[in-house]
This record gives structure tokens, sequence and C-alpha cells, in this order.
């Protein structure tokens, strides 16, 4: 298929989704900009490349069907598309609260087969969320002894954890957006650094920085790990074991925020790796750096 190809299956494709789901509390474009470039070059048949990808999210009630023991809630699925698509499956994230972490793992895994074996080289998007609507609940049912498990472990000592992930680029903005929602939803701190490449800290309870990975690590990646991370053990009452002082001494940041450090290059994609250092100075992290890039900063 050509670009044009490619563009004016995108547009069709948002066009019949817009015309079933037909308020904003269902159906939600989050990048204007690029559905207007998208529908510039399919009304313009030029053969080019989009320079940005169309974003949108729908949300939709759980189908309960027999399962009345399930709480009504929202799904929602976040969908971004690939220049290439439908040539390649589009990037597609299932996101509920009354998910558990292994569950949304595994929700993830289930629908990306299923969209291989039966949606490969066509739009797929509705089907995706013709499946999450019909199995969704599913997973939900399965959450539930995971949450009862859970809430008996949590008189065991804890521990505090600080995650250092690397990130081939981060630049799609429901990501960047999701990273800092869940860090806030999760009480994490740290911060991230959009562009090439992408850096992402998080620190606070195993717990929530275990689910917080869990999360960005099923969205769709040309490459994602963890670089480096760091665990201290908690007693019972949340002070740290060797020194007796509370777990908020060993935080290295306030909150949480999407850090930038003079972007540039011809995408403004590239940060100032020099500002980046200073700044993990300052947080008294300067050790990391060499862990990232393999060189001593400066």
């Amino acid at each position: 298929m050509s670009h044009l190809e490619w563009a004016e299956s995108q547009l069709a494709e948002i066009e019949l989704l817009s015309s079933m789901f037909l308020n904003q509390e269902e159906f939600e474009i989050t990048d204007q900009m690029a559905l207007a470039e998208l529908r510039e070059n399919v009304e313009g048949s030029t053969d080019t490349p989009n320079s940005s990808r169309p974003q949108f999210i729908i949300k939709q009630r759980l189908d309960t069907g027999q399962t009345a023991c399930v709480n009504e809630g929202n799904i929602t699925v976040e969908c971004t598309y690939p220049s290439e698509y439908p040539s390649v499956l589009p990037e597609v994230a299932v996101r509920s609260p009354e998910l558990s972490r292994a569950q949304q793992t595994q929700l993830h895994v289930d629908l990306n087969r299923y969209l291989l074996e039966n949606c490969q080289g066509d739009i797929c998007v509705l089907s995706a969320v013709e499946w999450v609507r019909d199995n969704g609940h599913l997973y939900i049912i399965k959450s539930r002894s995971f949450t009862v498990m859970e809430s008996a472990s949590q008189a065991t000592p804890q521990v505090f954890t600080r995650l250092w992930i690397y990130s081939h680029h981060i630049y799609n903005k429901i990501k960047r957006k999701s990273i800092l929602e869940w860090s806030k939803e999760l009480g994490l701190s740290g911060f991230s650094m959009p562009g090439k490449p992408g850096i992402v800290c998080v620190e606070g309870l195993q717990g929530p920085c275990e689910e917080f990975w869990s999360r960005v690590k099923v969205l769709t990646w040309k490459k994602i790990m963890i670089r480096h991370r760091e665990d201290v053990t908690l007693d019972s009452q949340g002070m740290v074991v060797e020194t007796g002082e509370s777990m908020d001494s060993l935080c290295r940041f306030t909150g949480f925020e999407e850090a930038m450090f003079d972007p540039h290059g011809n995408r403004g994609n590239h940060m100032d790796l020099g500002q980046l250092y200073q700044f993990l100075n300052d947080k008294g992290c300067s050790n990391v750096f060499q862990l990232y890039f393999g060189v001593e900063g400066r």
C-alpha cells in the first residue's frame, strides 16, 4: 500500500468510529492537529507520510452480560495509528481501574494475539473495541482474587523502590500523558524525559512501582527496559530497617514531572545531556548517568 492508501484507510476508520460513538464521552480525538494533517493529505491526494500520528480514546461501559456480580465501570481503549497502518497493527492500550496488574497484562497479550490472528492488514480498531467489550469482564472477575490476596499481604514489611526506565524514544502524547497520570494515581514521585532516548524514573513503595512498570511495559515500544533499580527494606511501620529513618528520607524527588532539557534537533526530540546530568546531580543521582549512557557526566 502507498502512504496515500494508508491515510485513506485511517481517515475512513476514524469517520466510521465517529459515526458510531457520537459524543466526546465515548470517543475523543486527542490530537486534532494530526487528524487535520491526515485529512489534508487525503483530500489533496498527497502520497507522503504524516509528520504526526492520529490518536484517539474510546470509552465504554462494561458489558456484564450474565456476570451480575461485576460492578459497572469504564473500560478505556487508547489507540495510536502508526503511519503504515493498517499494514501493521495499531498501538492499542486498554485501561480500567478494576483490572489488576496481572490481568491487565494478560488482557493485552490476548488482545494482541487476537488482532494478529484475525486482523493483520485490515482496519481493526472496531474489532479490538468489540473484543474488549465482550471479554473485558472476564479479566475483572479474575482481578478480584488478586485484590483479596494483595490485601492479606499488606501487614508484611514493605520495600521502597526506585526504578530507572530506559526507552529508545518517547514521543507519543498519549504515552506521555499516561506516564504522568499513572504516577499521580499511584502516588509515585520522579520524572520523565521525553524525546530520544526517553528516560523515566519512579520511586515509592514497591507495589505501586511494579504496577506502574506493568502498565508502561505493555504499551507498544521500539525498546524499553528497567536499566537500574534500587530497593530498600522497610519495617512494618514504614521505617528504613538499617537506619531507622522514615521512608521520606529516601525520596530524591518531590512529586512527578515531565522534564525537558533544551530540546533540539530537526524534530526537537533530543535533549541536552549536560543539563540532564546537572539535574541528576542536583537530585543526588548522578551515578545513573553512566548506567544510561556509558560515560561519566559533567
